[in-house]
């Protein structure tokens, strides 16, 4: 716990095996009450590998459900489990676990109910070795989002994210798309409601068994992406109420 508050680590795995015992040896269980795994009907033993570490809420999709039906699992679990603040870790140790402790405190200590851990703020990205193509393309995006949704993000396409239960209850992340597209609608949603984002700078890195999705994905994501920012902007001009922007 920290400052009373119970801490969640939610693991949204697809063939993690080589590096989820890396990533969970380096979660601060100090502060860290409960780790959900879900493995979206991984290929490999993800799943047994989390039941050797310990784990003790371990959930497996008989059928891929995607990255976005993984983290509604995920959540889910986690609320299910009380959790006060909810942080979200990819198993493919591509983000550090040793943020929590800062990621978790800005949420427990109240300074905003959501954190992301950002790669944009200082090098970490480049420095990781993300490809030139997707840092340029992080940057288009999120000045688009920017503008389109009056923010000031440093990027919208991190996957490290801690957020305060009380954020799910004026959200609908069943509406959401269970592709990667979630990620985005999930935050238009949080400004939507009202909510306030805060940033950690946040190292990357970029190697062989670390998740990545291809070009022809990512085009898919970036279309998705500016239609999520352009339905934000039609919804707050009361032109639209796209359902992921209705009440829960």
């Amino acid at each position: 716990m920290l400052n009373g508050k119970r801490i969640i680590v939610v693991l949204p795995a697809y063939n993690a095996s080589q590096t989820l015992e890396r990533t969970y040896n380096e979660i601060p269980f100090d502060i860290v009450d409960d780790v959900v795994l879900v493995d979206d009907a991984s290929k490999d033993d993800t799943s047994e590998v989390g039941r050797k570490l310990g784990i003790k809420h371990v959930i497996r999709h008989e059928n891929n459900r995607g990255y976005g039906g993984n983290q509604k699992s995920c959540y889910n679990k986690a609320l299910e489990l009380g959790g006060d603040i909810i942080v979200m870790l990819h198993p493919d140790y591509q983000y550090t676990p040793k943020l929590i402790h800062a990621m978790a405190s800005v949420i427990a200590y109240d300074v905003y109910p959501v954190t992301l851990g950002s790669r944009i703020l200082g090098k970490g990205a480049l420095k990781g070795g993300m490809p030139k193509y997707k840092y340029i393309a992080n940057r288009f995006l999120t000045l688009g989002q920017n503008i389109l949704m009056g923010q000031k993000l440093s990027e919208y396409h991190t996957g490290y994210r801690a957020f305060s239960k009380e954020v799910f209850t004026r959200i609908n992340i069943e509406a959401n798309s269970d592709d990667f597209v979630f990620d985005n609608q999930m935050l238009a949603q949080i400004f939507f409601a009202g909510f306030e984002i805060g940033e950690v700078t946040c190292p990357t890195k970029y190697f062989e068994e670390a998740s990545s999705i291809n070009f022809s994905r990512s085009v898919k994501y970036g279309m998705g992406v500016l239609r999520v920012s352009f339905q934000y902007r039609f919804a707050k001009w009361g032109l639209a109420k796209p359902v992921i922007f209705r009440a829960k």
